[in-house]
């Protein structure tokens, strides 16, 4: 009797459950999109006019979607400010790194500042008011902006130091640099003639004439 032949083995089937990585992908794409399309509304209406009706309307999906990725609006709002503040201070860190004197790397960094006040998460951090964040996360928020203005005052201090920079209350001549950029998210329009590049190099100009060493002008024979 001729022997039976060997059943062969089933071919394992791809599992209809995607991989961790790749859902953890999908999951971040998606919070990212309710990110970017809600400091569209914030910075657009202000937070207490935005809801996450709309929000999820212009993502053509449900509002307890968002709340899959999000707790709550207040919630969206933090995560919002804290990445503008996270960019800036990235930024602001680069230009403290880099080559030149500190006029020169106080230059960048304030330019590099001023763009983002132009739109998205830095615009919303200069929009936010302390009153619309939870005392919680105001805390956080505060100990983020307090980590920013160092790294300001550092290459004020450094521009100081060299001789770039005339002397003056470090301390004031951050907040007024950083106050006078902070406005340029709430006139900028992007339909205007200048793009938001242009815009930034002419005020942090205007800004840096004012912080930069003058030579003593002789005295006459």
């Amino acid at each position: 009797m001729p022997a039976r032949p060997l059943l062969a083995k089933p071919r394992a089937s791809a599992s209809p459950w995607r991989k961790a990585d790749e859902r953890e992908r999908d999951r971040a794409l998606k919070r990212e999109a309710v990110l970017v399309r809600a400091v569209e509304y914030f910075n657009e209406r202000g937070f207490h006019a935005t809801s996450l009706d709309d929000v999820a309307l212009s993502l053509n999906v449900t509002k307890p979607t968002i709340y899959h990725y999000f707790g709550n609006k207040d919630e969206i709002l933090f995560e919002c400010v804290r990445r503008g503040l996270v960019d800036i201070q990235e930024a602001a860190q680069a230009a403290e790194a880099a080559g030149g004197n500190g006029l020169e790397r106080l230059t960048a960094l304030l330019t590099d500042y001023a763009v983002m006040m132009s739109d998205g998460f830095g615009a919303c951090v200069a929009r936010t008011s302390d009153h619309a964040l939870s005392p919680e996360s105001l805390k956080r928020i505060k100990a983020l902006k307090r980590d920013t203005d160092a790294v300001v005052r550092r290459v004020i201090e450094a521009g100081i130091a060299d001789g770039s920079i005339a002397p003056g209350d470090v301390r004031l001549m951050t907040f007024t640099a950083l106050g006078a950029l902070n406005s340029i998210s709430r006139w900028y329009d992007p339909a205007g003639p200048k793009t938001k590049e242009e815009i930034a190099s002419a005020c942090v100009a205007t800004l840096v004439k004012g912080f930069a060493a003058r030579n003593e002008p002789s005295g006459r024979d």
